[in-house]
């Protein structure tokens, strides 16, 4: 590669320093102390290079000590091992030979070399004494209290009931029937909440916010602003604002979701074992460049899992959902992408799919409050009209806590005509306006908003039946502004994939154009959407013929 640190970096501003000596304490720690104090004064930021070599001391270097390790009793295995025993004068059990025959007798031999090494130790009773002593002394210059330390554990947010009760918010928090808003207003609305009401209770936010370019555009900077009059964070800066809980990030998708773990993994309660106190953090982009925040999600994820420290929780905000994207261009759809957010084990992650403004505080709160260290938010950028719920007969937008909630119920005294399972801002507006329609039309079906699998799975039975029995849910299918492959979780079978409604519905990439046109090529218009429900409806018999013949065919053997 051309040029070296120094330049890359010091014509931009900023102190550099280094060494060559990559491997080595002494050349590491001074670059890293002149780095830290080299320059007080200066606001300028500061990065320090090192050197170093792929497979040092291991004998494979560079691309070649990638891939399997050395053979146990290899030739390779046992030059590792001289240039220990030379030094201290260590004789290891079997040393140059082969494998000892056997498993019990292999777990001897590295028993017993583990233990040759450990007397090396041992053997040297004032460097015992010289560790021993260092490390009490070390523990003992730790400060039971820190001066202007500021994250007073009986004003923990993070334990804060209030701030996770969706029931009890505000008015302003929710949009009135009629009104036309996209729902990620609401996500602003709420972060303004949640962090003023937190520092008034508690004299500190409980998110920190970061975004590139669209920290406007997805409404994550409203954990920056003030709520009811009273004053926000703001925008951080080192020096002007160092409480600012927005930090004013690049297009660098990683980096900004490694800071937002990073910020999420630093407890400093004085029981870290049993409680977390410390920061959330908050990040978001484009749901289509999601991809590139996957890498420090899924290490923080099972960090999470299995590190005996309680860590924080992560919201990750999916914006800009879907082909209504639309006038971003093909680039940026969110129909595939958004599955990104699934690659986890089940219960490391939530998911949310609020389809309107008023389901964005609801599903916030509920899935805060649960165990996920991993909130992700799938929020989209068109403006739709909120329902009046109680007119349509519709279920309350708090019932979104469930993670599901009916829409439609099948009509009683009438023949069962199957189950829509929707999902998608679009898709549920659009679906939402054809009722009257499917009224007209005398198509029993139930229709069922499914904004969170995870949340779903974790009501009792009782309530799963009521919103979403097996026998319903066997009789379903998919209305989705994204893949179909995307709503596996809520397919019962194959059958129910070829009835789906969703935005790859001929495979295809889809190609562009405005909100209206980019819905009408994914076929998610309320005309395309009546177009699938009446085939689902006219092809109920033949659907139920298939799936009882897959049954008797499997009970037969």
């Amino acid at each position: 590669m051309h040029g070296t640190p120094r330049g890359w970096f010091e014509p931009y501003g900023w102190r550099v320093h280094g060494t060559e000596q990559g491997s080595e304490w002494g050349p590491v720690t001074r670059a890293v102390l002149e780095a830290v104090h080299g320059d007080p004064a200066s606001d300028r930021p500061a990065m320090v290079w090192v050197k170093t070599r792929k497979g040092r001391e291991y004998l494979k270097y560079d691309n070649k000590s990638h891939g399997s390790p050395h053979g146990a009793n290899s030739d390779l295995y046992w030059q590792t091992k001289k240039a220990f025993a030379d030094k201290y004068g260590v004789v290891f059990d079997g040393f140059g030979e082969p494998l000892p025959k056997g498993p019990e007798a292999q777990r001897r031999q590295v028993a017993t070399n583990y233990e040759r090494v450990l007397d090396v130790m041992r053997r040297d009773r004032s460097l015992v004494d010289w560790l021993a002593n260092r490390l009490v002394e070390i523990g003992d210059s730790v400060p039971e209290e820190i001066p202007g330390f500021r994250l007073d554990e009986k004003r923990n947010p993070c334990e804060d009931p209030e701030l996770f009760d969706a029931r009890s918010y505000p008015a302003e928090m929710w949009a009135k029937p009629g009104e036309s808003k996209p729902n990620r207003a609401a996500l602003a609305t709420w972060g303004a909440w949640v962090n003023t009401t937190a520092r008034r209770k508690h004299g500190r936010p409980l998110f920190l916010a970061l975004s590139a370019d669209l920290a406007d555009s997805t409404n994550i900077s409203g954990f920056a602003k003030g709520f009811g009059g009273e004053e926000g964070w703001g925008w951080y800066h080192r020096e002007k604002n160092p409480e600012g809980t927005l930090l004013p990030q690049e297009i660098t998708e990683f980096a900004n979701a490694g800071i937002s773990v990073g910020i999420a993994t630093v407890n400093l309660s004085s029981r870290p074992e049993e409680a977390f106190n410390g920061f959330y953090a908050a990040c978001s982009t484009y749901v289509s460049f999601s991809y590139l925040k996957y890498g420090p999600m899924r290490l923080f994820s099972q960090l999470a899992q299995d590190c005996e420290l309680r860590v924080g929780k992560v919201l990750w905000i999916a914006g800009h959902s879907g082909p209504e994207t639309a006038d971003d261009s093909r680039t940026h759809f969110g129909v595939f992408a958004p599955g990104v957010t699934d690659l986890f084990p089940r219960g490391r992650v939530v998911n949310l799919h609020p389809w309107e403004h008023n389901e964005v505080p609801v599903l916030l709160a509920e899935a805060l409050r649960g165990p996920w260290p991993i909130v992700a938010l799938h929020l989209t950028r068109p403006s739709v009209t909120i329902p009046d719920r109680a007119a349509l007969g519709i279920a309350s937008h708090f019932e979104a806590a469930k993670g599901a909630y009916v829409i439609r119920p099948h009509r009683d005294g009438k023949k069962k005509m199957g189950t829509l399972l929707v999902q998608g801002t679009t898709t549920t507006a659009n679906l939402i306006r054809v009722l009257p329609e499917i009224d007209r039309e005398g198509w029993n079906v139930k229709i069922v908003a499914t904004v969170s699998r995870e949340l779903f799975d974790r009501q009792s039975d009782e309530t799963r039946e009521a919103i979403l029995s097996e026998t319903d849910w066997y009789d379903s299918t998919v209305v989705s502004n994204r893949g179909r492959a995307l709503s596996h979780a809520w397919l019962p079978h194959k059958i129910a994939e070829e009835y789906a409604i969703t935005s790859d519905w001929d495979d295809r990439w889809r190609t562009g154009g405005t909100v209206e046109e980019a819905c009408e090529e994914a076929r998610i218009t309320s005309e395309w959407i009546l177009k699938g429900i009446e085939r689902f409806v006219r092809e109920q018999g033949k659907r139920r013929g298939r799936l009882a013949d897959l049954a008797e065919g499997a009970r037969r053997g």
